[in-house]
């Protein structure tokens, strides 16, 4: 009975200090303001953390991903190739809720990326728009970013250009092929002026949304703390994930060929009955 008292208040204790929200992994939808700022703005810090176990579980598959393929130090694509342990974060009842609130309740995950940035060496990401590189037709994309790190504009967390989504349109681009950047496409310099930029500073555990066309990038992190990110990216279905497009883009861009991507249905049905939701791996 003493040991049944004391994992009681042990339970009960932790509850009280992450709330019901994180423990249950039961979320809420965004609020009226936070979905106001996320439309007008392209972007939103919601009140929401992940607790430290789920945390210290992203770390442990990360360190498990790098022993296995140490040629993602810095940037890992598509982890949902290598391990779908990754998964699990997409599935947690606290984000699902949050992306329901801006694509409705329907919507699949198409990807899930890590920007790893390690101390001193991390790379830096170019200016860009997610649209560049992504085979959706109508585009419309949520990015989930979940700050694993502290993430800092000394570690080089991200950095967006509020409002440079509203025209729902995609600005030029061109190719810079050097090798410390994580993403080969970035904007044209006169197609954004990085002195409307905000730095989107988050605590380990939080998350930020922003859409497919928002202007965003970051520096390259030079300080002596990792700025570990992962990033799940959701589609609503009613729009279609074009694997053709998808090999077409690679081959003229040199992107990244997304036709093997494996989309999971995360909530509803599929409104455009075009997705492929076939295992391909």
């Amino acid at each position: 009975m003493d040991l049944f008292r004391e994992k009681l208040l042990e339970l009960l204790s932790r509850i009280a200090k992450l709330g019901l929200d994180s423990f249950f992994g039961q979320g809420t939808m965004l609020s009226t303001q936070e979905k106001k700022s996320y439309f007008e703005d392209g972007f939103v810090i919601p009140d929401f953390r992940l607790d430290q176990e789920t945390l210290a579980q992203i770390l442990s598959d990360h360190d498990r991903l790098l022993k296995k393929h140490p040629e993602f130090l810095n940037y890992c694509p598509n982890v949902l190739a290598y391990d779908l342990s990754f998964l699990n974060y997409a599935r947690i009842p606290g984000i699902l809720s949050r992306v329901e609130s801006v694509l409705g309740p329907d919507f699949a995950l198409w990807n899930s990326s890590f920007f790893a940035k390690p101390a001193e060496h991390g790379h830096e990401t170019p200016w860009h728009q997610d649209g560049e590189y992504w085979p959706i037709r109508p585009l419309a994309t949520c990015t989930v970013w979940v700050a694993v790190d502290e993430s800092t504009s000394e570690n080089g967390c991200l950095k967006v250009i509020p409002g440079s989504h509203r025209s729902q349109k995609l600005f030029r681009h061109r190719t810079n092929p050097k090798q410390e950047l994580t993403l080969n496409q970035e904007l044209d310099h006169d197609e954004y002026d990085e002195s409307d930029a905000v730095n989107l500073e988050l605590e380990a555990g939080m998350i930020s949304l922003h859409d497919a066309y928002l202007s965003h990038g970051s520096a390259a992190n030079r300080s002596s703390r990792s700025r570990r990110g992962l990033t799940l990216r959701f589609m609503p279905t009613s729009s279609v994930f074009d694997r053709e497009w998808s090999s077409r883009m690679a081959e003229e861009k040199g992107l990244i060929d997304h036709a093997e991507r494996t989309l999971f249905l995360m909530c509803g049905r599929d409104l455009s009955g075009e997705n492929d939701y076939r295992v391909r791996w």
